[in-house]
């Protein structure tokens, strides 16, 4: 099996389409010799934030000189990038060779009676059996999606659970209220395991207590109302935060947005409790360069300057927040031109509602994805918003005609979908506009 062969066999099961449960996961692993059980966890769920979380526990564990797993979805250009060991994806020939062994096993259980594994859960057991293989000190696990019945549930003991921000979205799966949605997210809550939180809405906080009493843990909610932004532009920012009974000052990343800085602070978190309670070695200096290194592509990242172009993965209430927070601090006088593609199983109307009014012009694409809505739907519900906006299906005569419309002293930026926003990534990498 070559790379191109195991990319066709692992896509080629999404015909299978989700499950919900850990059956075949569990199965699937036990014939692979339960790789996941040798391996230090640390399992992060949330609707939000998952993503720079796990980057910058997983740069500053990095930084402290440790050999780290990181697992998470989706890819933005390469499929390779989900699974990556300090911060180097798998190369094509690993995948392909893990991928055939996988494989192997998922025969053995198809002809013993079993389900077919899914998609996500076949990836997930390449990436154990790899970690595994490659004696990694630390796995960071981001959750695909929900956390009780999500294939990396399938962990046992953790050393610490991670849960960041909650909010409604894959309302199909995981129900329709902050509650239900906040109860399958704690599903991943082990007996007698440190959690970290980053602060809650109410209805979502009280889910998570109740879980975490019933279970027997402790948990440490991340503070981060106590903090000071001493500095912050499109390159990054500097701030000063307390994290349990520790000052830090000056600490530095290059992640835009307010909430980076918050998640940054859940993060410290984190490693504060491997250092308080596990005795792992990792130095203020470790700490320090580790967020200051710390990168994760797609989330508010500035692509070019002249005109300023940036593309992020906010396709949900809290993330066109978040967005629009960051418009608002750094480019409040600026006009706007939104490249924006949805998948239609989100809540367009909602961010629709939220992005729509800070932004001059908009022009509607279409995702790569089997899920995506039509540039046309999206803008007709646009329309129904009260703007008019461009459309156009194929993703970079998108963006170039967002950069024909904005002028150097304005602002093009492309939201809604991170399976968007990687090929944005790519069509200005190679493109000359």
């Amino acid at each position: 099996m070559d790379y191109n062969e195991a990319l066709e066999y692992i896509h080629g099961t999404y015909k299978f389409g989700r499950v919900l449960g850990l059956d075949n996961i569990t199965e699937l692993l036990s014939l692979l010799g339960n790789p996941q059980d040798d391996l230090n966890i640390i399992h992060v769920a949330g609707t939000n934030g998952k993503g720079s979380t796990c980057s910058f526990i997983n740069s500053m564990l990095i930084s402290g000189g440790y050999k780290v797993g990181l697992y998470t979805s989706p890819y933005l250009e390469s499929f390779t990038e989900r699974i990556r060991v300090n911060s180097e994806n798998i190369q094509e020939s690993e995948l392909a060779r893990v991928t055939e062994i996988v494989k192997t096993k998922v025969d053995n259980m198809v002809e013993s009676g079993f389900n077919h594994p899914t998609e996500f859960e076949i990836v997930t057991a390449i990436a154990f059996y790899y970690y595994k293989e490659q004696n990694v000190d630390f796995v960071v696990l981001e959750v695909g999606m929900g956390g009780r019945f999500d294939a990396t549930n399938v962990v046992k003991k953790p050393l610490i659970n991670v849960i960041t921000p909650i909010s409604i979205d894959h309302t199909d799966y995981l129900g329709d209220t902050l509650a239900k949605i906040a109860y399958e997210k704690g599903g991943i809550i082990k007996d007698d395991c440190e959690v970290v939180m980053y602060p809650q809405n109410k209805e979502s906080e009280v889910v998570i207590q109740n879980i975490v009493k019933e279970k027997n843990c402790i948990l440490t909610m991340a503070n981060i109302e106590d903090k000071e932004i001493t500095k912050m532009d499109v390159f990054g920012q500097v701030f000063n935060c307390k994290v349990k009974d520790r000052m830090y000052d000056n600490l530095e990343i290059q992640l835009m947005g307010r909430h980076q800085v918050n998640n940054a602070i859940v993060a410290l978190n984190v490693i504060s409790i491997l250092k308080d309670k596990y005795d792992f070695e990792i130095s203020d200096e470790n700490i320090y360069d580790g967020l200051k290194n710390t990168k994760w592509a797609g989330r508010i990242e500035v692509l070019r300057k002249d005109p300023l172009f940036i593309i992020d993965g906010a396709h949900n209430e809290d993330g066109a927040n978040s967005l629009c927070n960051t418009i608002d601090g750094y480019m409040g006088d600026k006009d706007i031109t939104l490249v924006l593609g949805m998948l239609k199983d989100k809540d367009v109307k909602t961010v629709c509602e939220i992005l729509i009014p800070r932004c001059k012009d908009i022009i509607t694409t279409k995702p790569n994805n089997p899920r995506a809505m039509k540039s046309s739907e999206l803008k007709e519900i646009i329309n129904s918003v009260g703007k008019e906006c461009a459309s156009c299906d194929d993703i970079e005569e998108a963006v170039k005609l967002a950069i024909k419309k904005t002028d150097k002293n304005s602002v093009i930026i492309c939201a809604g979908s991170l399976y968007m926003i990687g090929d944005i990534r790519s069509v200005i990498k190679k493109g000359d506009f």
